[in-house]
């Protein structure tokens, strides 16, 4: 893939060069955090020494009083509550953690996640009528709700009354809830809005634990909000950064039985878990439950006491997910073409329906088109006589938004900026695929098309040293909105030629101004001319750690690679 190079730019050297002095770091990381939006002495310090004191009162958000009343008057009363999740990470983290904190407080409370083929996205019937069964007075939604209209009316029939924790966009109308806790309400004063659905539950925790003077307790289930905030991939700034820290802190250090099973499962270390290994490793297991088969089970495994129940649903898990990866691939072969065709008649989006097509991977799979191709895609199949499916985009393009000129149209449609989930009628998948593409084409230009490499800074290899690595680790726990640092440098070579490391990826010690460091390129065996030229070239990469006999060193993984001319 050709990318185009982007270098962030800060106008004003002359502070980058005070922010490098006050604070005793490298030029180029007072760069790195000034084209960041980081030139406040007192926000850099934050950023560096994440402190719970700087979480917010969780009192500012909407509904807060009345939500904790009703749950500690229904507590008091012994009454039934009744937790509605969904069945991806953030859902799941989120279920179980209010369970469990709700036990630990004396409630009384059971939980519902939905499945993903016979009850879809959403309050579903099932979980009402259940619900129902179990003589539940409290419905506490995570995760969804905001969307769910007709659901939540039944509930209300019933003489259940509903408590929404959602963080994804609201309409213009609201659903029937006691009190609803989402940042994004139009009305909601509270300062941070892009907390995953697991931080509003733990918003909802801390003002619990605030009112019955137990204000630690929190920090018991800060855990939940680090897996699902980084698998969710809600920007990693300010209070989700400060939640991630100190849950990776409790991950590493005193994990609880489900996560240390996640953990050996994902062939892992425990006391050396990131940011990536949850995205990559952890939550594709908790995922898989839903994708293949009842995503309850995860939920269980996070909340067993038993190690043997959580570490026999974690294997389970296991093998559940090198089969999803098998299905995945399947229906990423079938696609390929319908794709590719559909790219050659002109179009700038991709919208691709198949009766049979896997629901349980078509978001993977949308992903992975999107990462192919660079355009907006929705994939599409049919679940009881509707077309319901999953809509994936670039960093550049307003899924949400662009679903919503088509709202006449959808069923149901709910989300992000980057995703979203939505259902219409069989009948109208060929309008809707036109009239999006429609709204995509003029929307993005030819140069949102290429992918971009936003770039930190240049700088030079002599610039390394023990202190520019020790600052730079601070910046971490890294993820969406907060990425390792980018960097450009120049009139790099070979000083041993290049090694190639399975199929795709290479090995060489690049050389600038006699400073030599390893360097490894995955998927970057085209790149190979370039290297073994002998002419300099630049690189765009961040700094990684090898890790061999225990011994630690520096390298360089490199992000594209370009002949100088």
């Amino acid at each position: 893939m050709n990318y185009r190079w982007t270098i962030k730019t800060n106008a004003d050297e002359e502070n980058v060069s005070d922010l490098s002095e006050k604070l005793k770091i490298p030029l180029t990381l007072a760069r790195v955090l000034a084209v960041r939006g980081l030139v406040d002495e007192d926000a850099i310090n934050k950023f560096f020494n994440p402190s719970l004191d700087d979480l917010h009162d969780p009192f500012i958000m909407n509904d807060m009083n009345k939500a904790v009343d009703k749950i500690l008057d229904s507590i008091n009363k012994g009454l039934q509550f009744w937790v509605h999740g969904d069945y991806d990470v953030d859902g799941t983290a989120s279920a179980a953690m209010l369970t469990l904190f709700i036990r630990e407080i004396g409630g009384k409370v059971d939980y519902f996640i939905p499945d993903r083929f016979n009850d879809g996205y959403g309050v579903s019937n099932r979980s009402i009528d259940e619900a129902v069964k179990k003589k539940s007075s409290i419905l506490i939604t995570v995760d969804v709700g905001i969307t769910s209209f007709e659901m939540l009316e039944a509930a209300a029939d019933n003489g259940i009354e509903t408590i929404i924790c959602d963080h994804h966009e609201p309409g213009a109308t609201l659903p029937k809830a006691y009190a609803i806790l989402d940042p994004f309400l139009a009305d909601c004063p509270y300062p941070f809005k892009p907390l995953a659905a697991c931080g509003v539950v733990f918003k909802l925790i801390q003002a619990i634990s605030t009112r019955i003077g137990k204000p630690e307790l929190p920090l018991h289930y800060i855990d939940f909000v680090a897996i699902a905030s980084a698998a969710d991939m809600v920007p990693l700034l300010e209070e989700n950064r400060v939640m991630l820290y100190y849950g990776l802190e409790k991950i590493n250090n005193e994990p609880r039985t489900g996560f240390k099973s996640l953990i050996y499962c994902a062939g892992l270390k425990n006391g050396n878990i990131t940011t990536s290994n949850i995205v990559y490793a952890i939550a594709p297991l908790i995922n898989a439950a839903g994708r293949l088969g009842q995503a309850k089970r995860s939920v269980e495994m996070m909340i067993a006491p038993s190690e043997i129940t959580a570490f026999r649903i974690a294997q389970q898990l296991e093998d559940e997910n090198r089969k999803r990866r098998v299905f995945d691939q399947t229906l990423f072969e079938e696609v390929m073409p319908i794709a590719a065709q559909q790219i050659e008649s002109g179009r700038r989006s991709l919208v691709i329906y198949g009766e049979n097509l896997h629901a349980g991977v078509i978001g993977i799979v949308a992903s992975r088109l999107v990462d192919r191709f660079h355009i907006p895609t929705v994939l599409l199949t049919k679940v009881e006589n509707r077309a319901k499916g999953s809509a994936r985009c670039l960093n550049n393009f307003d899924m949400y938004s662009s679903l919503k000129q088509c709202e006449d149209m959808l069923l149901e449609f709910g989300g992000h900026k980057h995703a979203a989930g939505i259902s219409l009628e069989v009948d109208n998948v060929e309008e809707f695929s036109r009239r999006f593409d429609v709204i995509v084409k003029e929307t993005i230009s030819d140069e949102m098309l290429t992918p971009e490499i936003v770039i930190d800074s240049e700088i030079k290899f002599s610039e390394f040293s023990p202190n520019f690595f020790k600052i730079i680790n601070k910046f971490a726990p890294f993820g969406f909105a907060n990425n390792k640092p980018l960097f450009l440098t120049r009139g790099v070579k070979s000083t041993n030629g290049v090694k190639l490391i399975g199929m795709n990826s290479i090995r060489f010690r690049a050389i600038q101004d006699n400073f030599v460091i390893d360097a490894v390129g995955q998927n970057l065996v085209n790149k190979m001319s370039v290297i073994q030229s002998g002419k300099p070239f630049s690189i765009v990469y961040y700094l990684d750690t090898h890790i061999y006999n225990g011994q630690k060193t520096p390298q360089l993984s490199i992000k594209d690679i370009r002949a100088e001319d």
